[in-house]
């Protein structure tokens, strides 16, 4: 009786823990996913928001994701999109590269209000269309959720599966062949509009947030006919100028074509879509990566860049120019020292369209990112040195050389993105007032070398100005 009783007990206990550790349970279209928290957070990771994109589907649009019986664990990140990985600010990693990659990650505040509604932000990584991923630790939404927002960051398509262009592969779901890239993002959008709810988000009130081609990425959801209806901000970070490549389909499917041919698979073979879709993904990839994008050749390029379709992605530049967009709030900026420097390209893009966007309208809100954390004693924010602090993520980034000032910049811009979440308004208590931006006025929020944040007319203007006028349409 002693025995079966301390047995008995020892079974209660064994399930009291089990109990305990149990993670907070979700219930998505497709299955219940069981998450972890930490901190004051709950955290749900890896979770397919789309079929993996292997087989038949690579090349193809989205599909829905299968449906699970019982709980799945959410807990560690699934796969990077297949790539050969590049290591830098601008591109990192945090898995193993694999094509079965398109999956969505959850932050919420731990003690949300049963059935609250709270405001979603979206994030969407760069690295050139070839490189990058969402599970970077300097990536984790967890700060961002501490100041009560629900945030999401998911995967998206790379390289030769992201952009590939051929006379096989024809309009599928109504979505034309090629942008795979963009349709991942639009699913992912749309997942997000249908699932959100059921960890605390509110469907009706989603930023969408990228950096780099990110932030391009961002410009084309912006004035996308295929994307209405999804986020109601945007914040664009490095973004460009909207331009879009002027090479477009055409150059798009010759290059898509080049690289089949180099794998032996003729333009007019019967056969080439089903050969071409027997390659390894290493194979796909072959050698390309942001490295090999900046490396001098004299051959004709053998990937395609993301391409005017038409009827999903269109040319955000003119688009916006016209008044085509989507209406919504918009923050938009650079760092100090962007890629081509203080009056480069990515600069001068963020200049020209905060004064389209507020001409159109549109509330507007322009910054530059200047600061520069203490321990690596320079002066220029260098291309994507911003993101740790738009993430509060600045202490995971630097570890033990994280300063105070540091920690502040991060508190302080991250307060900003969590304000502009709520309500399209950057504002709030405690923080320097940020002006909506005008043309005429100019006036931008400058996060300073010095660690304060100080609004002020932009005393690059015009050097931007003439930077823009000097600028061929690309």
């Amino acid at each position: 009786m002693l025995k079966f009783g301390m047995s008995a007990a020892l079974l209660m206990i064994a399930l009291s823990g089990t109990a305990s550790a149990a993670g907070p349970i979700a219930r998505t279209e497709s299955g219940q996913v069981s998450g972890s928290v930490g901190e004051g957070v709950k955290s749900w990771k890896g979770i397919p928001f789309a079929a993996p994109p292997v087989g038949e589907n690579r090349w193809r649009a989205p599909q829905p994701a299968a449906k699970w019986a019982g709980v799945r664990q959410a807990t560690d990140y699934g796969h990077d999109c297949m790539q050969l990985p590049f290591p830098s600010d601008a591109a990192p990693l945090g898995t193993a590269p694999a094509e079965d990659c398109l999956v969505m990650n959850v932050w919420a505040p731990e003690r949300a209000k049963a059935g609250a509604k709270l405001p979603v932000i979206a994030w969407i990584y760069g690295g050139g269309f070839v490189n990058g991923g969402s599970s970077p630790p300097t990536y984790s939404g967890a700060d961002l959720a501490k100041k009560g927002v629900v945030f999401a960051s998911f995967n998206y398509r790379l390289g030769r599966f992201g952009t590939f262009v051929h006379p096989q592969l024809t309009a599928d779901g109504g979505m034309p062949a090629g942008n795979y890239w963009l349709m991942d993002q639009i699913a992912a959008l749309k997942w997000i509009k249908r699932n959100i709810a059921a960890f605390g988000g509110d469907p009706s009130n989603v930023t969408i947030i990228g950096e780099s081609a990110g932030g391009m990425s961002v410009n084309t959801l912006l004035t996308s006919p295929m994307a209405g209806g999804l986020f109601h901000r945007a914040v664009v970070m490095s973004g460009g100028d909207g331009k879009a490549d002027p090479a477009g389909q055409a150059a798009a499917q010759a290059a898509s074509l080049r690289f089949a041919e180099g794998k032996g698979i003729a333009a007019g073979d019967a056969q080439a879509l089903a050969k071409l879709r027997a390659l390894s993904g290493e194979q796909v990839v072959d050698g390309l990566n942001l490295m090999a994008l900046f490396r001098p050749s004299n051959e004709p390029r053998n990937f395609a860049w993301p391409f005017v379709d038409g009827a999903m992605a269109v040319d955000p530049a003119s688009a916006m120019a016209a008044g085509k967009l989507a209406r919504v709030p918009v923050m938009i900026g650079a760092t100090s020292n962007d890629s081509g420097g203080p009056t480069g390209y990515m600069a001068t893009g963020a200049h020209t369209l905060a004064g389209v966007l507020s001409a159109k309208g549109v509330p507007t809100y322009a910054y530059r990112f200047s600061y520069v954390a203490e321990s690596l004693g320079k002066t220029g924010a260098d291309h994507a040195s911003d993101i740790p602090f738009f993430f509060n993520t600045q202490d995971t980034k630097y570890g033990a050389a994280t300063t105070a000032r540091d920690n502040g910049m991060g508190e302080a811009i991250s307060s900003y993105i969590a304000n502009f979440a709520r309500r399209g308004d950057p504002n709030g208590k405690g923080l320097p007032a940020w002006p909506r931006y005008s043309k005429s006025a100019d006036v931008i929020m400058d996060f300073s070398a010095a660690g304060t944040a100080v609004a002020g007319k932009d005393p690059l203007g015009a050097q931007l100005d003439a930077s823009a006028a000097a600028s061929p349409r690309r």
